[in-house]
C-alpha cells in the first residue's frame, strides 16, 4: 500500500445502472427528457432537442458506484462493452461500441481528446483515470467524426472531471478496501485499496480544485493456471494520480481555465498467454507515466460563445519483459506526444437556430526502443488540420435537425470529408420523440501501425457509414421511460494483421447491425428498476470479444433518507477469442462461454452530508467465467469504505 496518501473517507457503492438512472432521493421526480447534454453539439442542449440517445452518468450515479473503476461503470451502459473490466486490475482493456474496437472509440476528458500516440490503436488507457476524479460521463454512440474528427467512428465517451464548488473551501476524503479473489480462491484479507482526498473552492474571481488519489491492488495472477492445484505468482497494480484545476473570471464574459495532471501506473504482468505456463513470471514489470496540461479560455458575447480547448499530453511506457525462448529480460520504452488546439464558436441566429463553426489542429509523434528495433520521433509523426461546421435547428412544433461537415486535412493522407444529417421529432401532444441519423466517419492508422517493425506505410484510413433510427417515450405519468435504437454500420479499409506479421487494409465491406433498448420503471417513490439490452451482429472479420446479446438490470431501493440498497444483474453472451498455442505454434480460435453476474450494494449516511459508509458484494454466486482466454477473472469479492466531507 502506498503510505504517501492520507487515507480518509469513502462512500457507498452501487454496481451498475441504466442510462436513465436518477437521483436516489427523488427517484420519480425528474424526467430524462429534461436533462441537458453536451456531446451532440459541444454546447449545452436540452435533451428533448437532441437527435441522439445519449447516456448521461451523473455525479449522483457515480456517488452510488463508489469503489468501481471507470471501465466497470461504462460496461453497464447499453451498447458498451469494456473487455477486461472483470479481470486483474493491470489487464489491458478493450473498448467495444456498436461492433467497433479501441481505435474507433474516442475518449474525451473535459471535451479534449486523449490518446496514446505510441499505442497500437491510438486509444487512451482508462486504467490511468480513477473514478473518484470524475464528475459525470456522457456516452454518445454512432459516428461523430463531424464534431470530433478521427477515431469517433462508433462512439464518443466524454468524461467531465470534478471542479470547484461555490464555497470558499471544501474538502473530501475517502478510503475503501476489499478482497481480490478469483472464483477459485477465498482469501479474507484486504488486497484492493483505494484512497485519496480533494480540496476545492471559489474565492471571488478565482476557483480551484486539487485532488490526490492512490490505488493499490494485489493477490491475483494476471493469467490463470490451467490446473487449479498450481499456484501462480500474484501481479501487483499500483496507481497514483494528481489533478489540479484553476479558473479565473476576468470579466462576466471572459473566463480563463487551466488544468494539469500527472498519472502513474506501476504493474506486474504476465506474458502473452500461450497455454504452456511459461508466461507466469515475476520478471515482467511495466510503468506508465502521463503528464497533461492545458489552457481553456471561454468568451461569451451577446449572440454566442467562443471556446478554445488547448492541451499537451505526454505518455511514457516502459516494459521489462522475459523472453521465454532465450531466458533473458529485455527492456522496451515507448514515448508519445500529442498537441490539441480546438477553437469553436457558437452563434445564435435565433432561439431556434445556432451554428457551431470551428477548426482543430492535432499533432502526434512517437518513439520507441525495443529489442526488436527502434522508431524515431522524426520519422513517426503526423498532423491534422480540420475545419468543421454544424448547424442545429430546434422548432417550437417539435422538429429538430442537427447537420454538419468536417474536412480533415492530413499531412500523410490528404483530405477526408465526413458529414452527418440527424433529424428528430418531439411530439408535443404525447411524450414521444423519434430520431434518425446518417453519419460518416474515418479512422486514421496509428503511428505504430505505420512505422513499427510490423508497420505498413501504405495503409489508408478506415471509413464508416452509420444509419440509425429509434424513439424515446414516457408512460404512466412518466413512471416508465423507454428508448429503442436500431443501427446499421458499414466499414471499409478495415485494418487487420496479416499472416506475414504486417498490418494491412482488408478488402471488402464489413457490416454491423444491432439494437439497443433501455427501460426505467419507478415502481414507487422508493423503488426503481433499470434495465437495458444490447443486440450486436458483426461480420466474421470483426467478430472478436463482442457479445451478441448483453443485458444489465438493477433494482434500486431507497430504504429511508439515509439508507440505500441496490441489487444488480448482468448477462454477457458467448464471444469469440483467439490465442497463440505454444505447443503447436499456431493461432487457435475459441468460443468463450456466456456468464451471469449478481452484485449488491448497501450504503448508509451516518452523518448527513458529512459521513457515509458503504459495502458491496460482487459476483455473489461466485460464477466461473472467462473474459479473455487464459486470463484470470474476479470471483466473489467484498469491499467496504467510507467518505467524509469537510
Amino acid at each position: 500500500m502506498n503510505n504517501k496518501i492520507v487515507r480518509i473517507s469513502a462512500l457507498f457503492g452501487l454496481i451498475t445502472n441504466c442510462v436513465f438512472a436518477q437521483q436516489k432521493d427523488s427517484i420519480a421526480s425528474k424526467t430524462q427528457l429534461d436533462e441537458v447534454v453536451i456531446s451532440d453539439s459541444k454546447f449545452a442542449l436540452a435533451k428533448e432537442k437532441s437527435g441522439k440517445v445519449i447516456t448521461k452518468i451523473t455525479s449522483e450515479d457515480l456517488k452510488n458506484k463508489e469503489g468501481l473503476s471507470v471501465a466497470t461503470i461504462l460496461s453497464s451502459v447499453a451498447g458498451v462493452e469494456i473487455n477486461g473490466n472483470q479481470s486483474v486490475a493491470g489487464k489491458n482493456l478493450g473498448y467495444y461500441i456498436r461492433g467497433g474496437k479501441n481505435n474507433q472509440v474516442l475518449i474525451l476528458i473535459d471535451g479534449i481528446p486523449v490518446t496514446d500516440a505510441s499505442g497500437i490503436s491510438f486509444e487512451y488507457d482508462l486504467r490511468l483515470l480513477p473514478a473518484n476524479q470524475v464528475e459525470s460521463i456522457e456516452i454518445m454512440k454512432g459516428a461523430a467524426s463531424t464534431l470530433y474528427g478521427t477515431g469517433a467512428a462508433t462512439g464518443v465517451i466524454n468524461i467531465t472531471l470534478k471542479k470547484s464548488d461555490k464555497k470558499s473551501i471544501q474538502g473530501n476524503g475517502y478510503f475503501n478496501a476489499g478482497t481480490n479473489n478469483t472464483a477459485f480462491t477465498s482469501k479474507t484479507s484486504a488486497q484492493d485499496f483505494n484512497q485519496g482526498f480533494s480540496v476545492k473552492g471559489n474565492l471571488e474571481k478565482v476557483n480551484y480544485f486539487a485532488s490526490l488519489n492512490s490505488t493499490e491492488t494485489n493477490g491475483m495472477s494476471q493469467i490463470a493456471p490451467s490446473n487449479q492445484s498450481v499456484i501462480y505468482e500474484p501481479d501487483r497494480f499500483s496507481r497514483l494520480n494528481y489533478l489540479a484545476k484553476l479558473g479565473y473570471k476576468v470579466t462576466d464574459k471572459l473566463i480563463l481555465d487551466f488544468f494539469g495532471d500527472f498519472d502513474k501506473i506501476n504493474n506486474d504482468y504476465d506474458g502473452a498467454f500461450d497455454n504452456t505456463g511459461k508466461d507466469d513470471t515475476n520478471l515482467n514489470y511495466s510503468k506508465t507515466e502521463q503528464f497533461r496540461f492545458g489552457f481553456v479560455p471561454k468568451y461569451k458575447y451577446n449572440n454566442g460563445q467562443f471556446i478554445l480547448n488547448s492541451s499537451f499530453n505526454k505518455i511514457t511506457r516502459t516494459y521489462n519483459e522475459l523472453d521465454t525462448y532465450s531466458g533473458t529480460v529485455g527492456f522496451s520504452q515507448y514515448n508519445s506526444r500529442n498537441v490539441n488546439v480546438d477553437g469553436y464558436n457558437k452563434y445564435e441566429f435565433s432561439k431556434s437556430l445556432f451554428l457551431v463553426t470551428g477548426a482543430q489542429y492535432q499533432f502526434f509523434d512517437m518513439s520507441s526502443e525495443t529489442p526488436y528495433g527502434n522508431i524515431t520521433k522524426e520519422k513517426a509523426k503526423f498532423n491534422m488540420i480540420d475545419p468543421y461546421i454544424t448547424g442545429v435547428f430546434t422548432s417550437y412544433f417539435g422538429l429538430n435537425v442537427n447537420t454538419g461537415a468536417r474536412l480533415n486535412i492530413h499531412s500523410e493522407y490528404g483530405n477526408q470529408l465526413v458529414y452527418n444529417v440527424n433529424p428528430s421529432y418531439d411530439f408535443k401532444t404525447i411524450p414521444l420523440k423519434v430520431l434518425s441519423s446518417f453519419s460518416t466517419a474515418f479512422v486514421t492508422p496509428s503511428l505504430y501501425q505505420l512505422y513499427s517493425q510490423y508497420g505498413n506505410s501504405t495503409l489508408t484510413p478506415e471509413k464508416n457509414i452509420t444509419i440509425e433510427a429509434g424513439f424515446e417515450t414516457q408512460l404512466l405519468d412518466k413512471k416508465i421511460k423507454l428508448n429503442l435504437v436500431g443501427f446499421y454500420r458499414e466499414e471499409t479499409n478495415f485494418i487487420g494483421f496479416s499472416p506475414a506479421y504486417k498490418y494491412i487494409n482488408i478488402d471488402g465491406t464489413h457490416k454491423v447491425k444491432g439494437i439497443e433498448t433501455e427501460i426505467t420503471f419507478a415502481i414507487s417513490k422508493k423503488i426503481k428498476w433499470n434495465s437495458n439490452y444490447t443486440f450486436t451482429q458483426v461480420d466474421a472479420a470483426l467478430d472478436q470479444l463482442i457479445p451478441k446479446h448483453k443485458v444489465n438490470s438493477s433494482l434500486d431501493f431507497q430504504m429511508n433518507k439515509r439508507a440505500f440498497f441496490n441489487l444488480n444483474y448482468q448477462y454477457v453472451d458467448t464471444r469469440k477469442d483467439a490465442f497463440f498455442d505454444g505447443n503447436t505454434y499456431a493461432t487457435q480460435n475459441v468460443v468463450l462461454g456466456s456468464y451471469q453476474l449478481v452484485n449488491a450494494t448497501l450504503y448508509y449516511e451516518l452523518v448527513k452530508n458529512r459521513l457515509t459508509v458503504f459495502g458491496t458484494a460482487s459476483n455473489i454466486f461466485n460464477a466461473k467465467f472467462v473474459e479473455n482466454v487464459g486470463y484470470n477473472t474476479l470471483g466473489r469479492n467484498f469491499k467496504f469504505g467510507l467518505n467524509i466531507n469537510l
